[in-house]
């Protein structure tokens, strides 16, 4: 089985469970990297992958978020007009201001990224323009389909550059049940090679 996180820690962006992984760096630097999918899914194909991912990475911090106990409601203006910011927007909004780099990975829903996604980017952007300013993003994106969520992929890849985002790197697998294993990961050579590459390029970045 891949690399699983070696120390587990309760963090603030409450109610979930999520792990946070640390490692010494040659060199003796270290970034912090945030990591999510796009999918409040308990079975999350999409987390899933970034799961997978956060094993790959060395010399730096990862916090790898389970978005699936995290609600947020509707935006609306009238909203944020009578109460407000949510808290969890609030602070998931600091976590990202204060990463060095993110790895997002979204799903697709009718081809665009999921209604939930989209909502927690408003609400995010809605608290600041700019708040992924400087930020190295690994954007990817799987579903069981062929086109491995391509749609909801680039409608992303074109969004996140508005708030401040520098998009480094991506990856898209196809057809997850078929070229994915959980206790090995990404089985397709080609395509685990391209992962690999994706990685390598955001990793050089941050």
């Amino acid at each position: 089985m891949f690399c699983i996180a070696k120390l587990y820690k309760i963090l603030a962006l409450r109610p979930n469970l999520r792990y946070f992984r640390s490692h010494k760096s040659t060199n003796g630097t270290m970034a912090l990297i945030l990591a999510f999918a796009g999918s409040n899914s308990k079975t999350s194909v999409n987390f899933k992958l970034v799961e997978y991912t956060t094993s790959m990475v060395s010399g730096h911090e990862v916090e790898l978020l389970n978005m699936a106990n995290q609600f947020f409601p509707m935006y609306s203006e009238d909203h944020e007009k009578e109460k407000g910011f949510p808290e969890n927007v609030i602070q998931l909004k600091e976590k990202i201001t204060k990463t060095d780099a993110l790895i997002i990975s979204v799903n697709e829903h009718n081809s665009g990224p999921s209604a939930y996604f989209k909502n927690l980017l408003d609400w995010l952007s809605r608290l600041d323009r700019a708040y992924m300013t400087k930020t190295k993003v690994l954007l990817m994106s799987t579903s069981p389909g062929k086109r491995g969520g391509t749609s909801a992929h680039e409608f992303i890849k074109n969004s996140l550059p508005r708030v401040g985002a520098e998009i480094v790197s991506t990856f898209s697998l196809p057809s997850f049940y078929t070229n994915f294993e959980v206790d090995k990961g990404i089985i397709d050579a080609r395509l685990s090679q391209s992962h690999k590459e994706a990685v390598d390029e955001f990793l050089a970045e941050i």
